[in-house]
C-alpha cells in the first residue's frame, strides 16, 4: 500500500490531521493500535479554544459542536472560598466553548468515515522505517497478516506512549520534563452542573474543579496524592471532599447523584524538541503533556495539527518545503507559552507537599493581583481562550 501522508494515531490530532488534508485533496492512511470502541471510550475534557472552533469549522466537523457545545464568557477562581469571575468577553472579546473531547473524536471518526478515506484499527506492531531519507515506511500487523505502508510523509500523533517519538534515534531528541506530586481524581455524573462556568478551586485541603459536559452531565476533581488508588473513593466520600474545597454557595448547591466514571489522572508537564526528524513529524501528545489545569491538551494538539496541516498542503500545491522546515520551530513557540501558563495555574491552585504558610500566603497575593489588576486579568483570559502559534 501507498499513501501521500502515513498518520500514526486516530486520536483527535490525527483525525484532525487526515481531514483538514482530505479536503485539500491530500490522501492519508490513518493506523491506530486500538479499536474504535476503546478510542471513543476515552474520556477526556473539552475546552475548546476560539481558534479550536475554527479549525474545526474548517474541517466541517463543527454542526454538533455549535448545536451542543456550551459557550462560556468566563471562568471563576475560588481561593478559601473566596470566589471571583474574570468575564473573557469583557476583558478581550474571546470566549471558549465546552464540548467533550469524546464529542470531538466521533465527529471526526464520522466525517473520514463518510469520506472514504482509510483507517486501520488495531494495526499492532506498528514501526517506522527510513524517515531519515526519501522512502519513509510504516510496517504493522492487522489480523496475523505483516503489512508495509510507503508515503512521502509520518505524521506521529500517536500519544505519550506511541511508536512514533519512540523511534526517533536518542541523540538526535531532547526531552523536558516535569512530574507533580499529585493527580487529579475525577468524577462524572448524570446530573446538572452546579454553576454555568467552571470553577477553580484552592483550598489548603487540595485543588478542586467543578466543570462539565452538558447541561445535564457534570464533571468534577478533587486534588490527590500521586499514589492514591481510586478504590479507596467512594462516591460519598469524594462528595464529601469536594464540598470542603469549594466556596459555601457551590457546596449548597451541589446535585449529587451516582458516578458513571471515576479515574485519576497523574498530572506532568513535558516537551520533546525537535518535532521533525527527515520526514518524521510529532504532533500532540506525542510531542508534549501539559498539566489540565490550563485546558490546553487538545487544544494544543489542535494547533500543531493545524501548522503541520498548512506545510503539507503547502508542499503539495507549491512544492514548497518552506512550511515543513519551519514546522518545529513555529509549534515549539506556543507549546511553551502553553506549558507556562498550565505550569503557572497549576502552581497557584496546587497544594503541594512542601506548601508552608509563606507558600500559602504568595499563592493568595497572586490571586489578589489576578482580581485587582486589569493588566492581570487579561493576561489571564488572553492565556486561557487562545495562545498565537
Amino acid at each position: 500500500m501507498r499513501t501521500k501522508v502515513a498518520i500514526i494515531g486516530a486520536g483527535p490530532a490525527g483525525l484532525l490531521l487526515g481531514r483538514l488534508l482530505d479536503r485539500a485533496g491530500v490522501e492519508t492512511v490513518i493506523l491506530e493500535r486500538r479499536s474504535q470502541e476503546y478510542v471513543l471510550g476515552r474520556i477526556r475534557a473539552g475546552v475548546l479554544e476560539q481558534g479550536t472552533v475554527e479549525l474545526l469549522e474548517k474541517a466541517g466537523v463543527s454542526e454538533r459542536l455549535h448545536a451542543d457545545g456550551l459557550v462560556h464568557d468566563g471562568v471563576e477562581l475560588c481561593f478559601d472560598g473566596e470566589r471571583h469571575r474574570f468575564n473573557f468577553r469583557e476583558l478581550i472579546g474571546r470566549t471558549v466553548t465546552v464540548y467533550g473531547q469524546t464529542e470531538v473524536t466521533r465527529d471526526l471518526m464520522q466525517a473520514r468515515d463518510a469520506s472514504g478515506a482509510t483507517t486501520i484499527y488495531r494495526a499492532e506492531n506498528v514501526s517506522l522505517h527510513d524517515f531519515d531519507g526519501d522512502r519513509p515506511t510504516v510496517r504493522y500487523v492487522k489480523d496475523g497478516i505483516e503489512h508495509e505502508l510507503a508515503c512521502d510523509f509520518i505524521a506521529g500523533c500517536d500519544g505519550y506512549h506511541g511508536a512514533s517519538r519512540a523511534s526517533v534515534p536518542e541523540g538526535s531528541i531532547r526531552t523536558f520534563e516535569r512530574v507533580y506530586p499529585f493527580g487529579w481524581l475525577g468524577l462524572l455524573v448524570d446530573r446538572p452542573p452546579v454553576a454555568e462556568e467552571l470553577i477553580y478551586a484552592h483550598h489548603e485541603r487540595g485543588f478542586a474543579l467543578c466543570s462539565m459536559r452538558s447541561h445535564t452531565r457534570s464533571r468534577y476533581y478533587v486534588q490527590v496524592p500521586a499514589n492514591e488508588k481510586v478504590e479507596e473513593w467512594s462516591d460519598d466520600r469524594f462528595w464529601d471532599e469536594l464540598r470542603r474545597r469549594v466556596d459555601a454557595e457551590t457546596a449548597d448547591n451541589l446535585v449529587t447523584g451516582p458516578s458513571i466514571e471515576k479515574s485519576i489522572a497523574p498530572l506532568r508537564s513535558f516537551v520533546a524538541e525537535p518535532l521533525r526528524f527527515g520526514r518524521l513529524f510529532l504532533a500532540g501528545d506525542a510531542a508534549h503533556i501539559v498539566p489540565p489545569t490550563g485546558a490546553k491538551g487538545l487544544n494544543l494538539a489542535a494547533s500543531d495539527v493545524g501548522a503541520l496541516a498548512e506545510a503539507l498542503i503547502e508542499y503539495y500545491a507549491e512544492r514548497s518545503s518552506a512550511g515543513i522546515d519551519g514546522y518545529s520551530a513555529r509549534v515549539l513557540s506556543r507549546i511553551w507559552k502553553a506549558e507556562r501558563f498550565s505550569w503557572w495555574m497549576t502552581s497557584i491552585l496546587h497544594t503541594f507537599p512542601d506548601t508552608d504558610a509563606f507558600s500559602r500566603r504568595i499563592q493568595r497575593a497572586e490571586f489578589d493581583y489576578l482580581r485587582s489588576s486589569d493588566a492581570a486579568a487579561r493576561s489571564l483570559a488572553e492565556n486561557y481562550t487562545g495562545l498565537p502559534i
